[in-house]
Parts: C-alpha cells; sequence; structure tokens
C-alpha cells in the first residue's frame, strides 16, 4: 500500500522533472530568433543551444557531493534556486555570454535534479510501486515539455510570429514553477535511508512510520544489515572498485542509447526539421506540440504497466518501435518523399515508442540498480553519461543535418536502436517488484 504522504512527497519532488524538461525543450520555440538576435554561424548556434545541457553534464557529475553530504533535501532546494536565478537571468540578458552563463547555470540545476531527485523518491518508494513512483518524474518531464511547447505557440500566438523578443517571455515563464517548487519542498522530509546511512536512526523513523506503517521494523532492519554488509567490504564505497562492474555498465549503456535515440535533438530542433520539410513557423510549433502530447500520453501508459510487465520487456517493445519510426523518418529524407504532417506522423510513433520505453525506464532502472553505499555516484555516472551524449548529439546536430541532410542524420539514429536491441536482449535484467536490497545480491559482483 502506498501512503497518501508518499505519494504526495513524491509528486513535489518530480516537480524538478517538470523544470526539466521545460527547460530542455523551451528554447526550441525561440532559437532561431535567437540566432538572428546574435548573429550566429551554425556552430556557435550549436554551442548556444547545447550549453545548457554542457551544464547539465557538470551538474550531473557533481550533483552527488552535496547529495551525500548534506543531504537529498538539502540539494534539491539549491536546484530549485538555481533553476529561478536562470530563468529570470536569461529572460533579460543582453549580451551573449551573460546569456550562455545563465543558461549554463539552469543546466547544472537539471543535471543535478536528474541525479537527485529519482534517488529520493526511489529511496522513499515501496518495492511493489518503485516504478510507477520514481516515473513519476519522467512524467514531469514530458509534462514540462507539453507546456513548453504550449507556452511557445501562445507566446506566439499573441505577439506575432515576427515578435523578435519573444525569446524572453519563452524563458522567462520558467521562474514560475521554480518559486512554487522551492516552496513545496519544504514540506518534504529528508531521505530515510539517507539518514541511516549517516546513523541518524531516530530521525529516519517517523518517516519509515509512514513508508511501511506495518513493517517499518524489518524493513530498518533489512536496510541496515545491508549498509553494514557492504562497509565490511572494502571498496565498498567505491563505485569503480570491480565490484560493481555490470551495474556500471548497465547504467553507461543505457544511458548512451537514450540520447543517440535523437530524442533530445529531435525535441529541441522540431520546429527546425519541421520547416525543413516545408512547414511554416506557426504550424512548425503546432506540430511541435503534437509531439509533446504524443510524449505525455505515452508516458502516462507507461505509469500503468512499468510495474506489471516490467521494464525489460518495455524497452525490447520499444527498440522494435523506434527502429521502424526512424527508418522511415530517414527513408522520407532520402528519397523526399515526404510532406511535414507526414514526417509528424513518423516522428509522433518515434515518440510514443521512445515514451513508452526509454523515456519512462531509463531514471527508474539506474536508480534501482546500485546499492545504497554508491547509489548517488551510480546515478551520477547514468547521468553524466546521458547529458554528455546529449550535449554532443544537440551541438552536433543542425552541422549534420546542413552538411549530410535528414536523411543519413536518421539513419544514423536508427543503427543506434538496432544495438539497443542487442543490449536490451543480452545484457539488460528484471528488476520489477524487487526491492532495493534484492537487486543489490541479485546485480552487485554480477
Amino acid at each position: 500500500m502506498i501512503t497518501r504522504k508518499v505519494i504526495l512527497w513524491s509528486v513535489i519532488v518530480a516537480i524538478g522533472g517538470f523544470i526539466f524538461g521545460f527547460d530542455t525543450v523551451v528554447i526550441s520555440g525561440g532559437e532561431q530568433a535567437i540566432q538572428k538576435y546574435w548573429e550566429l554561424g551554425s556552430l556557435a548556434h550549436g554551442l548556444t543551444t547545447s550549453i545548457a545541457i554542457v551544464g547539465t553534464i557538470f551538474g550531473a557529475l557533481f550533483g552527488r557531493i552535496p547529495a551525500d553530504r548534506i543531504g537529498r533535501k538539502k540539494s534539491l532546494l539549491i536546484i530549485a534556486a538555481l533553476f529561478l536565478f536562470s530563468s529570470f537571468g536569461t529572460a533579460v540578458a543582453t549580451n551573449w555570454y551573460l546569456f550562455m552563463v545563465l543558461r549554463f547555470i539552469g543546466g547544472i540545476g537539471v543535471g543535478a535534479s536528474s541525479v537527485i531527485a529519482p534517488i529520493y523518491i526511489s529511496e522513499i518508494s515501496p518495492a511493489a510501486a518503485r516504478g510507477r513512483l520514481v516515473i513519476l518524474f519522467q512524467t514531469n518531464i514530458v509534462f514540462g515539455i507539453v507546456i513548453a511547447y504550449l507556452s511557445n505557440l501562445v507566446i506566439v500566438h499573441i505577439l506575432g510570429p515576427d515578435q523578435t523578443n519573444a525569446w524572453r517571455y519563452m524563458l522567462g515563464v520558467m521562474a514560475v514553477p521554480s518559486v512554487i517548487f522551492f516552496l513545496l519542498l519544504r514540506i518534504i522530509p529528508e531521505s530515510p535511508r539517507w539518514l541511516l546511512l549517516q546513523g541518524r536512526d531516530d530521525e529516519a523513523l517517523p518517516t519509515f512510520k509512514i513508508m511501511n506503517p506495518t513493517g517499518y521494523g524489518q524493513e530498518i532492519a533489512r536496510i541496515s544489515d545491508a549498509n553494514k554488509e557492504d562497509a565490511s567490504v572494502p571498496g565498498s564505497n567505491q563505485l569503480f572498485s570491480g565490484r560493481y562492474k555490470f551495474p556500471v555498465s548497465l547504467a553507461i549503456l543505457i544511458a548512451f542509447f537514450n540520447q543517440t535515440s535523437g530524442i533530445n535533438a529531435i525535441l529541441y530542433y522540431a520546429p527546425r526539421i519541421f520547416q525543413m520539410t516545408g512547414l511554416g513557423k506557426y504550424s512548425s510549433l503546432e506540430q511541435s506540440l503534437a509531439l509533446g502530447v504524443v510524449n505525455f500520453v505515452f508516458t502516462l501508459l507507461a505509469i500503468s504497466v512499468i510495474d506489471k510487465i516490467g521494464r525489460r520487456k518495455m524497452m525490447f517493445i520499444g527498440s522494435f518501435g523506434l527502429i521502424a519510426a526512424l527508418g522511415l523518418v530517414a527513408y522520407s529524407f532520402f528519397t523526399k518523399s515526404f510532406s511535414g504532417y507526414f514526417i509528424t506522423g513518423y516522428l509522433s510513433c518515434f515518440i510514443a515508442f521512445f515514451s513508452f520505453s526509454q523515456g519512462a525506464v531509463i531514471w527508474v532502472f539506474i536508480a534501482e540498480i546500485f546499492p545504497t553505499q554508491v547509489r548517488a555516484k551510480g546515478q551520477t555516472l547514468g547521468s553524466f553519461t546521458h547529458w554528455f551524449m546529449a550535449a554532443a548529439i544537440t551541438f552536433i546536430f543542425p552541422f549534420f543535418t546542413e552538411k549530410l541532410g535528414g536523411g543519413s542524420t536518421f539513419l544514423f539514429f536508427t543503427i543506434m536502436m538496432v544495438f539497443q536491441l542487442l543490449f536490451v536482449w543480452k545484457m539488460m535484467p528484471e528488476t520489477k517488484g524487487k526491492s532495493l536490497e534484492d537487486i543489490e545480491h541479485t546485480l552487485v559482483g554480477h
């Protein structure tokens, strides 16, 4: 049974996912206006669009340090403050270098939230519902994407498609959810598993009673035993000691394939992709919103089944669908047998399969496969890999589409999904319905 307070805490922390998603794609509505405003070439423009993702790399890489030292809750409060500072600053920046710094700071918040929020939710969730609760983070990411696309469309509708300063309003809107996130975080408790790791058992007890009213004593004992067992093993707190080589490999590969599907490049440059097929600016924003809605709907579907059919089967289904959808997009560009609406259909299929598989599974899976001793480090590794690949692909996407064309670019994404299918088939274990401690015993030293 999931108590209402556990659901409430998970929803509050998942607001970080909403801001994550909003910040990730909100620039898509204004990226061409920003390019004109500062008269940027294709590489400089790619850097401007991807600089926030570069920030996420640093946020993902170093976010686990405050999470381990000062706790999950205080770290999330810092992240909320970074979101607020970045959103307001980018809206009023008139200097390109200052704009880049502020987008970078916002990216740090996104990267850190992708590490800490899933960890927090996984550590307060009962095993039978952990998938559904952790996926709230991903649900809010895609909800944030939908609202970002909708917000961009409304702003362009109000101000007109030729309004050169519309992008400032697009970026500034993010200040509203940032304030809400900061205020609501004050009512959540600290992660009880983190408190046990610090030897603060008395502080952890009230939260465990809420999480598991009838079996909290046994759960505390099991977690404490697991922590003691880990602590007794030399190098148990060293992620790259060799003890954790299998979960390390799993985290790196699932994050790598997440981005080599092309998801972030498609979300960031959706209006540009649609304009490549002949659609006008306003129609391109409408089609981008359609992708966001599909993303949200299929993420909701994933929530309903992730704890029933499991992570691995969802990844199997998604891999086949992604190969087909991306292959059709590549074929359309090669043969020029497309219209904007055909591409919308193919990309909608791509988004649907991605949302149901990789998009839903990645943050749940990475948060599950590492023991408490190194969970923050493992989440950092997976998130760093994810954002490093996202930054690289977002940076080179305009250059590649300009030099090689859409066909070759989408063919590359298709081939990567074939390799993902092999990864799921040969390596990926199932984790549904297992306690974090049981998963540890299965994977550690594999």
